[in-house]
């Protein structure tokens, strides 16, 4: 079977992936994208995506993907994981939020009470609609944030 995406290392990048691998101050997934891509050398070892799986205990998918990311973004992309373009999910706090909420927990608190407790902000910054919803974490998190 005919692979779309061919691995084609340069004696450059093989000694540069070989110093990579044997030195091992690498994150261990760089390290393994290095073995596989050396495994994955046409000009090489050129072992099928099965081998490499089986050796390396990856899926056949991830060979592929690293094989696919070499050819088409070189070395450096082969090598390193894909940023996130955007966080998975916004803040429950952005800056006005924040900044409300350290007013309230600044603030006197709620009669009965010796101070604020993370409870107490979290259900006081729903009440106020200041967000719509915040776990007592949150509001840790947050605070956290301002010390």
């Amino acid at each position: 079977m005919n692979k779309k995406y061919v691995v084609r290392l340069t004696a450059q990048e093989r000694v540069q992936l070989e110093t990579l691998i044997r030195k091992g101050k690498a994150a261990a997934y760089k390290i393994k994208h290095a073995h596989i891509l050396l495994k994955a050398d046409a000009d090489g070892a050129a072992w099928r995506d099965e081998e490499i799986a089986a050796a390396f205990s990856v899926h056949t998918r991830t060979v592929a993907g690293i094989r696919e990311r070499f050819v088409a973004q070189g070395l450096e992309g082969a090598l390193h994981r894909k940023k996130q373009e955007r966080p998975s999910r916004q803040p429950r706090f952005d800056g006005e939020a924040e900044a409300r909420l350290i007013a309230v927990g600044c603030s006197a608190p709620p009669p009965g009470h010796a101070r604020w407790t993370l409870r107490l902000l979290a259900a006081k910054v729903v009440e106020l609609e200041i967000v719509a919803a915040a776990s007592h974490e949150t509001v840790r998190r947050t605070l956290k944030k301002t010390r």
